[in-house]
């Protein structure tokens, strides 16, 4: 079943599974980025860690799912339950804003219950993107994951205000805002269980299930993808340093840091679906290279004149042109059985890369300061860049086409 989108410019059909996917996702960013937009500053004011220990849990926000990835995605191929294993990841996460409440200030506790969060994302990211690739037409999504993404983006966009104002009304209440995002989560799993349909076509011939990561890997472009996306991984500054140093060099008050992440969220939001019909038309691979030449031009400007617009604009258009993209490059590289396995294989080397780095780029920041730092990491997305640039290049500039033309 496809719908038609009318008034958002995007003119060809939306297939209604994506729409739905969506929705969820919309609903469950509320709710998640309630609690990310305040935990920066709350753990490194209220709790007074240090750089170099915000550093190593906001490593661990990112790294902590990567076997976890890898046994979901296994998991949701070898049963053909992508929906199964996406709705355990949802269901998870959303447990873990009531753990917020027990943990209290313990430091432990709260690392504790990160970690179980990212395990719930580890588990749904993989299952969700590989229900999108299956439920829309191949040169169709570039733009299937750009309204994914923004409808997700809608939810990014909603939650640091949502944020904002229960903590406006309850003085400051962080558990409030806990609670709250644990019963918006909740709404979205109920939403994943109504509306969203799995995708369980039959095996191939002989009734093989999904290939093993080795063999996957022994498919040169995919392995050049990802490789390519764990080495600009490892030199993309996590979200949270981004919005702590324009803070620190705009000294903007505290209670405006929950609303930092809607200016990424906006451009994020304005760009998904261009940036998706573009990659479709003029080569995914191009689109996914000019993203991260965005990211490098918000490192010069934060370590510039820090303005604020235009750093969190080109913060949002990194982002719109690589997350859903660099799914849809993989997608197609992939056979049908293994299709969570691959795409969980590329996202945890990208989440392992992103942990190194946010370990790295608080080390650099406690050492040399933030700008040398930054400096520092800019020079190596420069190298990566260049290095990705010639490895992408070799997949042609075409939107790529799928291995079989089987109808979806």
């Amino acid at each position: 079943m496809y719908i038609s989108i009318k008034g958002t410019g995007l003119a060809r059909s939306v297939p209604a599974n994506v729409l739905a996917l969506g929705l969820v996702s919309l609903v469950t960013d509320i709710s998640s980025e309630m609690v990310t937009a305040v935990l920066p500053l709350y753990l490194v004011s209220a709790l007074g860690l240090s750089l170099v220990q915000f550093g190593v849990l906001d490593g661990l926000y990112f790294g902590v799912t990567a076997l976890v990835r890898l046994a979901g995605g296994h998991a949701a191929d070898r049963l053909a339950r992508r929906k199964l294993v996406a709705g355990v990841g949802y269901g998870l996460s959303a447990v873990c804003k009531l753990a917020l409440l027990a943990a209290g200030g313990s430091v432990a506790a709260l690392g504790a219950v990160m970690a179980a969060d990212r395990t719930g994302k580890g588990l749904r990211t993989a299952p969700r993107d590989a229900l999108i690739t299956l439920s829309a037409p191949v040169d169709r999504l570039g733009g299937a994951f750009g309204v994914h993404r923004a409808m997700d983006t809608v939810g990014a966009f909603l939650g640091p205000l949502a944020a904002f104002g229960v903590l406006t009304v309850t003085a400051g209440a962080y558990d409030a805002v806990f609670v709250t995002s644990f019963c918006v989560a909740a709404l979205g799993v109920l939403l994943l269980v109504l509306y969203v349909r799995d995708r369980r076509g039959p095996l191939p011939p002989g009734g093989r299930g999904p290939l093993r990561l080795g063999t996957l890997l022994r498919r040169a472009p995919f392995r050049r993808l990802c490789l390519v996306a764990a080495a600009l991984g490892l030199v993309t500054v996590s979200d949270s340093f981004v919005y702590l140093m324009l803070q620190k060099r705009l000294a903007l008050a505290p209670e405006l840091f929950p609303l930092l992440p809607l200016g990424t969220a906006g451009a994020y939001l304005l760009l998904a679906v261009p940036f998706g019909r573009l990659a479709d038309r003029y080569g995914r691979a191009a689109v996914f290279a000019a993203g991260h030449v965005a990211l490098l031009a918000a490192y010069l400007l934060l370590m510039g004149p820090a303005w604020l617009v235009p750093v969190l604009a080109l913060h949002g258009a990194f982002y719109a042109a690589t997350d859903g993209v660099l799914m849809a490059l993989a997608g197609p590289l992939l056979p049908e059985q293994s299709r969570t396995s691959g795409l969980a294989l590329i996202q945890t080397g990208q989440a392992t890369a992103r942990m190194l780095s946010s370990m790295l780029f608080g080390a650099l920041w406690t050492v040399l300061g933030a700008t040398e730092g930054l400096a520092v990491m800019a020079a190596g997305l420069v190298l990566s860049l260049a290095l990705a640039w010639r490895s992408l290049r070799a997949e042609g500039g075409a939107p790529m086409t799928a291995p079989s033309s089987r109808s979806r």
